[in-house]
């Protein structure tokens, strides 16, 4: 059985888990939506919620996401309503430690007038309180509680908000489609759409890859994953499948890191300063907050896209399905100008649905030979890694710019580093902007999270038998390649 980190992805797990099977097995799967859901909560005690009826029509709102075509611009992050109902309703809180004190500071210091003092005690009237914090910034004891809901403290972009009916809601507005809600809420009320059944169907209409070869694309970051096997191991367990054939993106990477150490040197004098753009939520967060600061951009494509129109230069009738830890690259091949270039996204929580739906032992799987990204292609997967890619095709390519960058770990890195540059302020000329803590390997739809995880991309990278990313992309034609993004928000600039 596979180890989990908390009952709310191993929930995620069973459902997915069970739509693949069935799905193997030749079921109607909207008809059997309510079978799926007694399977997975079979009673007569509930699991996690007050009774089985509830976590029943939970699971079966989880079935039905996964079962729902996406329309073209719709959010893949989505909020179970049924599911959203047991976060405390009130933010702020008077507690036990309230004293009942002479000073009645939080009484004094509310804008709206919520709170009185009854029987020697604060009371908070909460249809008054706006929750602008002010009662528990000055109470001396400490006695007003703040219990800001998990969605809330982990959206650091602010797009999720409550609304009248005391649920989350996403402001689409401002997502950034991280997945960092997904992660954190403890009730597992938000999702991220999966594509199983999508990628299935994909490789079943191939019939054997002879019709049109299925490609997966796997995120460097699975040298995190799946640990119990050998990464070799674990590539042959993806191709077991029924993909054509396994590719790592780190490949794409050292596309990029060569890429992109010509952009910065060809621009950064005009520029000033330039970002990466490995990270499609750090890049959404720019282009919703900071429009105005777009150029600054790097124009290349992801090293997802970058591998992916590499493949369908040699094969144009490939399908591509891409493998990682990040929710917000099943928005990414969504985007206008991205349109094509890969058919699906799957994450390392699905991979590993599949595995078992498949009864795919990685540790039985033979060993697969990887191909041969670079040491610095594969650390894209970690914070830092970026930059060192970048940094070290700059010399390789012989171009010796004056790079000095800082790295955003996590999205609030971000919005802070942003701030400052807008402002004219920054002292450096490239910033790496990750929008998860430790990057992509704190992915919220990766397996595992967690420090060690940087030890175990440091070690895949050391596998490379290539040296640095320009020896690593020699054998491809990359003129022929176009590599360039094409955002909408400068093209309608430019025309204005």
């Amino acid at each position: 059985m596979s180890k989990f980190e908390s009952n709310v992805q191993y929930i995620k797990y069973l459902v997915n888990r069970e739509i693949a099977k069935r799905f193997l097995a030749g079921d109607d799967l909207r008809d059997s939506i309510e079978e799926i859901a007694e399977a997975i909560v079979p009673g007569p005690k509930p699991m996690t919620r007050c009774c089985i009826y509830k976590e029943r029509h939970i699971v079966s709102d989880r079935v039905k996401i996964a079962l729902e075509p996406l329309k073209k611009d719709e959010n893949v992050i989505k909020i179970i309503r049924s599911a959203c109902d047991e976060c405390p309703v009130d933010r702020f809180v008077v507690t036990e430690a309230c004293r009942g004190c002479l000073a009645h500071k939080c009484h004094e210091v509310c804008p709206r007038g919520a709170i009185s003092i009854i029987n020697h005690r604060a009371y908070i009237n909460q249809e008054l309180c706006v929750e602008c914090g002010r009662c528990h910034s000055v109470c001396p004891f400490g006695a007003i509680s703040d219990v800001l809901r998990p969605c809330l403290c982990s959206c650091d972009a602010k797009a999720i908000v409550i609304d009248e009916d005391k649920k989350a809601h996403i402001n689409d507005d401002k997502c950034t489609h991280c997945g960092a809600c997904v992660y954190n809420c403890p009730f597992g009320a938000i999702v991220d759409k999966s594509f199983i059944v999508d990628v299935l169907d994909l490789i079943k209409q191939s019939e054997n890859n002879t019709k049109y070869k299925v490609y997966a694309i796997v995120a460097p970051a699975i040298s995190s994953q799946f640990t119990e096997a050998k990464i070799e191991q674990v590539i042959n367990g993806i191709e077991k499948i029924g993909f054509f054939h396994a590719v790592e993106v780190a490949l794409g990477a050292d596309i990029v890191a060569c890429h992109e150490a010509k952009e910065f040197a060809e621009t950064i004098e005009e520029r000033k300063w330039m970002t990466t753009s490995c990270c499609p939520a750090f890049v959404k967060y720019i282009e919703k907050n900071y429009p105005d600061q777009m150029s600054h951009v790097s124009g290349t494509v992801s090293p997802m896209i970058a591998l992916a129109r590499v493949i369908k230069n040699l094969e144009p009738d490939a399908r591509i399905v891409f493998i990682g830890p990040c929710t917000a690259k099943k928005m990414e091949i969504k985007e206008e100008d991205l349109i094509g270039d890969v058919d699906y996204v799957i994450t390392f929580e699905e991979l590993r649905s599949i595995f078992d739906a498949m009864e795919i032992n990685l540790k039985e799987c033979e060993e697969t030979s990887l191909d041969n990204a670079s040491y610095f292609g594969r650390l894209f997967a970690r914070s830092g890694g970026v930059t060192e890619a970048v940094k070290q095709a700059n010399i390789n390519l012989g171009i010796n710019a004056d790079i000095e960058a800082v790295k955003c770990d996590g999205l609030a890195e971000a919005v802070k580093t942003l701030k400052i540059a807008s402002l004219g302020r920054l002292k450096a000329n490239l910033i790496e902007g990750m929008a998860c803590k430790c990057g992509c390997i704190g992915g919220a739809a990766s397996v595992t999270h967690g420090p060690k995880d940087v030890t175990e991309v440091d070690k895949y990278g050391k596998l490379s038998k290539e040296e640095n990313s320009v020896q690593a992309t020699r054998i491809f034609d990359l003129e022929s390649i176009d590599l360039e993004r094409k955002y909408k928000i400068l093209q309608n600039k430019e025309e204005k």
